[in-house]
């Protein structure tokens, strides 16, 4: 609930709201006066962040006063921009979607879903409506960038991408962490606010933290053990580990005996992948395989949890796969203290259908490579535009996204995106991506929309809810996202539809949803009225509506009288803190929806693709491989323009071994030129002994030196744009997903130097 406190000049209105710009959901106490951001800490009534806040959440002030933040729709005329009103911004959007539907298809428009999206109620709750309404196959988002292999493989081995197993760190005393630094990345796929104690509250208690990576990153630097490995044999140092657990005979699945498939299978496919035969090739000795095997199997509760690194890479599949294969065998799945799947607040009953894999139910028009739960890889995306022929993109629809930045051979895209006959953006800054659009359609501030993380409480490592109202009112100029992609759904409609377009599809929404519903024989509200549940979210509308339905219908709601003092959205309006609903249980038995009803260890999709990773055992190469790097004051490529965030030392360097910067003759703050078969860049050197030999690394999401981009404090920190030199052409086959680990290069002392 809000506050008012007087001051000499003003009156201050404290505000509370979760932090919108990454996934640990900090609680913020956010000092206003008028409609000015004056002072923003952590609020220390946060049951989840207690208090704890990174620099992006101080960061929420500057953006929300940003100059550089659009906040008119506009139009483009060759190189110059001309703001519009919304009625014929709309108008345009309409005529050139249409016209483009009409002669080419549906599948004639690509859209592209942004990470930003996810942060956001009201596009994770229209979304999908508007996707429906376009009908279009040729769907891409930022998931096959980072996280697609993870949520194809629990859609394998569950039955759902919804049910991510999650690390209960609270509660562990062991943990193997490979390829992933929390304590810059706030966490991933493991809502989990203040990291860094939650790690040293498990050291406090006895615990241990083991951290796989080629850097030793801030949280490798925590860890108890830290171990170099050579980008993309996480697979093999898995299966290490696997083939360890069974020939010492430590397999010991528990309760989960009774549910899982393929046991047999598993054991079977370890065999060729002994730690003698898969240390040479991921660099960590034969010995230590075999004892992190033997800790993880002695622990009685230990997590093997993988991240970014394990999915951004030539086998990402098989090690987001195998690294839940380790967590079974060990027992350690759907155990306290283990990996559990959260039961957040929002969740709807299953209805225990028996359903299908959603993958490679059709495949993208010229690489022919599979769709992944209803998505083509965005490494995919170019070819689409730039190849004639049926089913050629014409038109784009960016939400919330910069892929120009952030898609492998980025150059390659940008010439792409200047052919397209018709593009939207949805956006809040013209960046490197909205530049090229036809229409920009102007996101609000975070301030100025409510908030409830739909998406990050299925991650989080505790039950918590949290809604936040506006801080802000919405300008009378402004659209919030979610009236946008009504919007955008009217205009791809066949009908053009007059008169107030907004309230007529919310409605048919909020009707659809409680159709559906009461459809289902294990929801709370099965074979109710559908007009007397329609009555009792009277009052409300847009995402709050379809909001409290959710939380009525979820496993703590009211169930629309069912439970009376269940959840509400008006229940929850009144802590303005959140609400704990307790640690993650045991519920094996309510999230699988496999065929079998079984956990499927070995599914055919998985198993065929162990024959790739075999093979790579037969190849040796020397060349340097690049990864990747996160940065606790970055989020992709959306936060540069914000002087707090990019403030001091340039970030946007070349990691670099000792022995390899000597070899090449480079000393401190050198210039190197790095190419890779799509393109070349240079950049300074870091030196360091925080890199394996062989490896270098360099952050994504910079590359701010495009022309027609409005970004005034990101253009003086430009960096250097690293998906120059990733490879639209490396892919993991099983998921799409793009190779951004593991890239080969090559390096030469520049000229510059």
């Amino acid at each position: 609930m809000d506050k008012i406190e007087q001051s000499k000049e003003k009156p201050v209105k404290i505000s509370y709201r979760t932090c919108p710009l990454c996934e640990a959901t900090c609680g913020l106490e956010i000092h206003t006066q008028e409609e000015k951001v004056v002072h923003i800490k952590g609020d220390t009534q946060d049951p989840f962040s207690k208090g704890y806040i990174c620099p992006k959440g101080y960061s929420v002030k500057e953006l929300h006063s940003d100059p550089d933040r659009i906040r008119k729709p506009m139009i483009r005329n060759g190189s110059e921009w001309q703001e519009v009103s919304w009625e014929e911004a709309f108008s345009e959007v309409r005529k050139g979607l249409r016209s483009v539907i009409e002669e080419h298809g549906k599948n004639a428009v690509a859209v592209y879903l942004g990470n930003p999206s996810v942060h956001n109620l009201g596009s994770m709750l229209y979304i999908p409506n508007f996707l429906r309404a376009l009908g279009s196959q040729s769907i891409f988002s930022a998931s096959t960038l980072d996280q697609m292999p993870k949520q194809l493989s629990s859609e394998i081995m569950f039955g759902s991408d919804a049910n991510l197993p999650i690390p209960d760190i609270d509660h562990t005393n062991y943990l193997l962490m490979i390829g992933a630094n929390p304590l810059a990345s706030n966490g991933s796929l493991m809502t989990a606010p203040n990291m860094r104690e939650r790690l040293k509250a498990l050291k406090d208690r006895g615990g241990k933290l083991v951290v796989i990576d080629p850097v030793r990153t801030v949280t490798a630097k925590q860890a108890d053990e830290h171990y170099f490995i050579r980008p993309g044999t996480d697979a093999l140092f898995l299966l290490g580990l696997i083939y360890t657990l069974f020939e010492e005979r430590l397999v010991n699945p528990g309760k989960l005996v009774d549910y899982i498939n393929g046991l047999d299978d598993i054991k079977a496919l370890s065999q060729d992948f002994a730690p003698e035969v898969v240390s040479a090739h991921c660099g960590i000795p034969e010995d230590t395989i075999r004892q992190i095997a033997r800790e993880l199997a002695s622990s009685p509760q230990a997590i093997a949890y993988g991240r970014m690194g394990t999915c951004t890479q030539a086998f990402g599949t098989l090690n987001s796969w195998l690294v839940d294969v380790v967590n079974v065998l060990t027992g350690n799945l759907d155990r306290p203290g283990g990996v559990m799947f959260p039961n957040p607040a929002t969740r709807r009953a299953s209805s225990k259908k028996v359903r299908s894999i959603r993958h490679n139910r059709y495949q993208s028009r010229v690489r022919n490579t599979p769709e992944v739960l209803g998505e083509i890889p965005v490494s995919c995306l170019a070819e689409e535009i730039e190849t004639p022929g049926p089913g050629q993109i014409k038109a784009f629809i960016s939400i919330a996204g910069n892929p120009v930045l952030s898609a492998p051979n980025s150059q390659q895209l940008q010439a792409a995106l200047e052919k397209v006959d018709f593009m939207v953006s949805v956006d809040c800054y013209l960046n490197e991506t909205s530049r090229n659009a036809s229409v920009l359609l102007p996101a609000p501030s975070p301030l100025e929309r409510s908030h409830y993380d739909i998406t990050f409480y299925n991650l989080a490592v505790r039950n918590i809810a949290h809604y936040s109202k506006p801080v802000f009112d919405l300008p009378i100029e402004q659209l919030d996202e979610w009236q946008i992609l009504i919007h955008l759904a009217a205009a791809v409609c066949e009908e053009k539809m007059e008169g107030d377009i907004v309230s007529k599809l919310d409605e048919i929404a909020i009707k659809e949803l409680i159709k559906h519903e009461i459809k289902n024989s294990n929801s709370p509200i099965y074979e109710r009225n559908a007009l007397e549940i329609t009555s009792m979210l009277k009052g409300r509308k847009g995402p709050e509506r379809l909001l409290d339905f959710y939380l009525r219908v979820g496993p703590y709601g009211d169930h629309f009288g069912r439970n009376p003092e269940g959840l509400s959205l008006t229940v929850l309006e009144k802590q303005p803190h959140g609400m704990d609903f307790g640690a993650l249980q045991p519920r094996i038995d309510e999230i699988l929806q496999t065929p079998s009803g079984k956990i499927e260890l070995a599914a055919p999709i998985l198993t065929k693709d162990v024959d790739r990773l075999r093979k790579s055992l037969d190849s040796k190469s020397d060349t340097i491989l690049l990864v990747g790097r996160r940065d606790l004051r970055s989020n992709n490529s959306w936060l540069h323009n914000l002087p707090v965030l990019v403030k001091g030392e340039d970030r946007c360097k070349l990691m670099i071994h000792t022995s390899d910067a000597k070899r090449l003759g480079l000393l401190r703050g050198d210039m190197v030129l790095v190419k890779s078969r799509t393109g070349k860049i240079e950049v300074p050197v870091a030196i360091t002994d925080d890199i394996m030999p062989g490896t270098v690394s360099l952050p994504h999401g910079w590359g701010h030196n495009l022309s027609g981009a409005r970004l005034g404090v990101a253009s003086q920190h430009p960096g250097v744009n690293v998906n120059l030199l990733t490879d639209e052409q490396m892919i993991d086959p099983i998921s799409g997903n793009a190779v951004l680990n593991g890239v080969p290069i090559i390096i030469e002392k520049s000229m510059l130097s």
